[in-house]
């Protein structure tokens, strides 16, 4: 059997992945809070954790893994959405619930065993935390039920490698007088009128966020389990968090084992924001002709444990990557028909080594140039290797070779931002602005939202955004 390494957050070394049942293998997966449509950060954990589930599902049997992957579908961002809005919660929470089901479907994400929604385990959480207070780990305090850090305060801050003094000191932690400690943090609050709750020995009221995946992953997992993991960004609070109310309430376990982290994304090499114009979610770039295998290949080119930075050129170059390969393959029917269970162990090896992508991307290019060698006798055995690992990794798509698609270049966007500045300029001299005019209007025909400031102009892709058409002005 392959041999899995995997590099563990909270003992910052790689290990021999070892199974606590190997006829069960358990993973947890923090997933995303539903009140919008996901951006491509949101993104990256779901194709990461993807693929470990494949390797995993391949190496212990589709039979012998459970992925578990949370919703939370009730938080303060989303009743500020229904407020803004003026719709019902869980109107809200199911469509943008199927949007990201959708928008992952088409990055090639396979749907988790188990996707459990915050409000199905509202009962389950409140016992834990009536547990928590009974074994002297929580208090309640106004209505409010807070676990008491100082309680587990040897051991809080091991997966972050932080002190409690030195997260007091440095973090951003909300003051409350009815807090003992400030690190401490919230297992339940008071809802207010008109805000969704439920009954509890402590009033009406609703879940803190970081009990939720405590309570979830214990009733779906049990007090023991294999692998949690989610972005670097989750690792302080919120896994800090869930270690210490999930151990205090369930000594005799151990919570997770092994701990997994993928680093954040950035685009054009700066952090994704509104305010920089690069904020993008997966539904804008699927609408702009990219397709989503593009954008998988793109996030798994680089290694889940380094920063990954999207940009256009190699959006480009992945595009361009994998209509080679698809047209080799094409070329090839019927004789080559991917079968990913027989994926070669070149590529299975390169997985089991601390999810090595880049590596696994640099077999696929070695295995291409063999399919198109004339001269290499085997070359039909190396089409079918190389048809089997696009499917083992989510990417084998014969479409590749049969359309062309355009793939939008967003450094367009800056281009005709910098065209339409010009023209400006020119009619502020003449006095005569019907060209800018014409300019816009042609822009804000095509679905693009024209923004004039002091500060400059901004162009923003909207819903009605036709990729075709804006490519032909100049």
């Amino acid at each position: 059997m392959t041999q899995i390494k995997l590099h563990n957050t909270k003992t910052r070394k790689k290990e021999d992945f070892t199974p606590i049942d190997p006829e069960n293998v358990r993973m947890y997966v923090c997933g995303p809070t539903v009140y919008d449509r996901a951006h491509l950060g949101n993104a990256r954990p779901v194709v990461v954790f993807d693929v470990l589930y494949r390797l995993l599902r391949h190496v212990y049997g589709p039979d012998h893994v459970t992925y578990v992957r949370n919703f939370t579908d009730v938080d303060d961002k989303i009743i500020r959405r229904a407020e803004e809005t003026g719709r019902p919660i869980d109107q809200i929470t199911a469509e943008t619930t199927q949007w990201f089901l959708d928008d992952m479907a088409e990055l090639g994400a396979l749907e988790p065993d188990q996707m459990p929604r915050a409000t199905q385990y509202i009962p389950q959480m409140v016992a834990m935390i009536e547990d928590l207070i009974g074994k002297g780990h929580a208090y309640e305090a106004e209505g409010h039920v807070l676990f008491a850090v100082d309680s587990w305060k040897e051991h809080y801050g091991e997966l972050s490698g932080r002190t409690v003094d030195d997260m007091i000191a440095g973090a951003r932690v909300e003051v409350a007088p009815y807090k003992r400690n400030p690190m401490d943090f919230v297992l339940w609050k008071p809802a207010a009128e008109g805000e969704p709750g439920w009954d509890s020995p402590w009033g009406r009221g609703r879940p803190g966020w970081h009990i939720e995946c405590s309570a979830m992953s214990y009733e779906l997992l049990g007090e023991s389990f294999d692998i949690h993991g989610g972005g670097n960004d989750l690792m302080f609070p919120h896994h800090e968090n869930e270690i210490a109310q999930s151990c205090c309430a369930h000594p005799e376990g151990e919570f997770a084992r092994v701990w997994m982290h993928n680093e954040m994304l950035q685009v054009e090499g700066k952090k994704m924001s509104k305010s920089l114009g690069n904020f993008f979610t997966v539904r804008d770039l699927l609408d702009q002709g990219i397709p989503g295998e593009v954008i998988r290949f793109v996030f798994l080119s680089t290694h889940y444990r380094k920063p990954m930075d999207w940009t256009a050129e190699k959006a480009r170059e992945a595009e361009r990557t994998l209509r080679d390969m698809h047209r080799v393959l094409l070329g090839m029917l019927p004789h080559v028909v991917p079968q990913p269970e027989k994926v070669d162990d070149y590529f299975i090896d390169a997985l089991a080594s601390d999810m090595n992508t880049h590596e696994y991307i640099k077999h696929l290019h070695g295995f291409l140039s063999l399919a198109e060698d004339e001269d290499v006798v085997d070359r039909f055995a190396a089409a079918q290797a190389l048809a089997d690992a696009l499917a083992f990794l989510g990417l084998f798509n014969l479409e590749f070779a049969r359309s062309d698609i355009p793939v939008f270049d967003p450094e367009k966007l800056l281009r005709l931002a910098s065209r339409l500045s010009e023209l400006r300029d020119a009619a502020k001299k003449k006095k005569d602005f019907s060209e800018v005019d014409e300019f816009k209007d042609k822009l804000k025909a095509n679905g693009v939202e024209v923004r004039i400031s002091k500060e400059g102009v901004e162009l923003v892709l909207g819903p009605d955004f036709d990729p075709s058409k804006l490519e032909a002005l100049k």
